[in-house]
């Protein structure tokens, strides 16, 4: 089925109208190509050091991993200003921990803008993907609508085929009814001479 064809079939407002991931799935059905392909990979390969490392931070900052090293550091910290240098009289951070809370406001400064980057790649990838399902989504569609037409000419051209042997069988067992009765006909003439 070449270009042409598809366009007359599915699309016949032309070719001009369509998006260019129509056009290229047109050009796919007509030449017979696969669509799918890896998005993962093609996105993947386009990231820069930064955004990979932007993924990677967001990636820890939001496991249970990073959660639960935090809440360490931060029983820690408190348990030493408050307990162990308390005695000593050599804290560095006392109650209400004005140092603790400055180090958490610089990493939370620090850490938003890149969970927001790496949220902004993760909506341009599920862009590219959703754009990769319509297409292959598409030409399944039109492949299937394809199959369909070609399912009904089949079964058209059987019942076709059908029908003319019907006809023909009619006409044999017209013929041979024909043959039976001048046969019949043929046999009383005879029976009704010799009487």
């Amino acid at each position: 089925m070449n270009t042409q064809d598809i366009l007359k079939k599915f699309f016949p407002s032309g070719f001009d109208t369509l998006t260019e991931k129509e056009k290229r799935v047109v050009r796919h059905i007509s030449e017979k190509k696969q669509i799918s392909r890896n998005t993962n990979q093609d996105f993947s390969g386009e990231l820069t050091f930064g955004q990979r490392l932007a993924d990677r931070v967001a990636s820890f900052g939001g496991s249970w991993t990073f959660i639960l090293l935090f809440l360490g550091t931060l029983l820690c910290w408190v348990a030493l200003n408050t307990f162990v240098l308390a005695r000593h009289d050599s804290q560095f951070d006392p109650y209400p921990y004005i140092l603790l809370n400055l180090i958490l406001s610089m990493l939370a400064s620090l850490q938003a803008p890149v969970i927001m980057m790496s949220q902004n790649r993760q909506a341009a990838k599920d862009r590219l993907d959703a754009a990769h399902d319509y297409e292959v989504n598409l030409k399944a569609e039109l492949e299937i609508m394809g199959l369909h037409e070609k399912m009904d000419a089949l079964r058209e051209r059987q019942w076709q085929e059908l029908i003319l042997m019907q006809q023909k069988q009619i006409e044999l067992l017209t013929q041979l009814l024909d043959d039976k009765m001048q046969s019949e006909q043929g046999s009383s003439r005879g029976s009704s001479e010799n009487a």
